[in-house]
């Protein structure tokens, strides 16, 4: 039976498999990073104080869980993958609706590239308005707080 340092060497080998790996890692170098990253406009200090007095086992907490702690530190990357899991359920739903979307469900390949193409314009749009309602309510929050 082979030990896992004679797997993982095995692994290394293969050119492909390791591509993808390194890839896969600086993925999740470059979301952490994004995620420590804070919104243009929004004062870091005051935000952890809002934080801080704040109930940690509230929606917000639920939510900053999934994000790796990058909502309660405002971080860039805080709205994580949640708008393109958005974009993607609505123009599921829309091609049980609109005739259109399900002429392209049934198209095969070129439809389903369609759909992938029109999914990522829907997070676009998903994405620029969180992050501005975002944006606003953590400005709003740092005004309303007392110096």
């Amino acid at each position: 039976m082979a030990s896992l340092a004679e797997n993982l060497r095995n692994i290394w080998k293969i050119e492909d498999l390791r591509n993808r790996i390194l890839y896969t890692l600086g993925l999740l170098i470059v979301y952490r990073l994004g995620a420590q990253v804070t919104m243009p406009g929004v004062d870091a200090s005051r935000l952890a104080e809002i934080n801080q007095a704040q109930d940690p086992n509230n929606i917000f907490g639920f939510i900053d869980l999934f994000v790796g702690g990058a909502f309660s530190a405002a971080g860039i990357f805080a709205l994580g993958i949640m708008p393109y899991i958005t974009a993607s359920i609505i123009i599921q739903l829309m091609g049980a609706v609109v005739p259109y979307f399900q002429k392209l469900q049934r198209e095969g390949e070129e439809g389903r590239q369609k759909i992938t193409q029109l999914t990522r314009y829907g997070t676009i749009l998903i994405t620029t308005t969180q992050a501005v309602g975002m944006l606003s309510t953590c400005s709003m929050a740092l005004q309303e707080m007392p110096s």
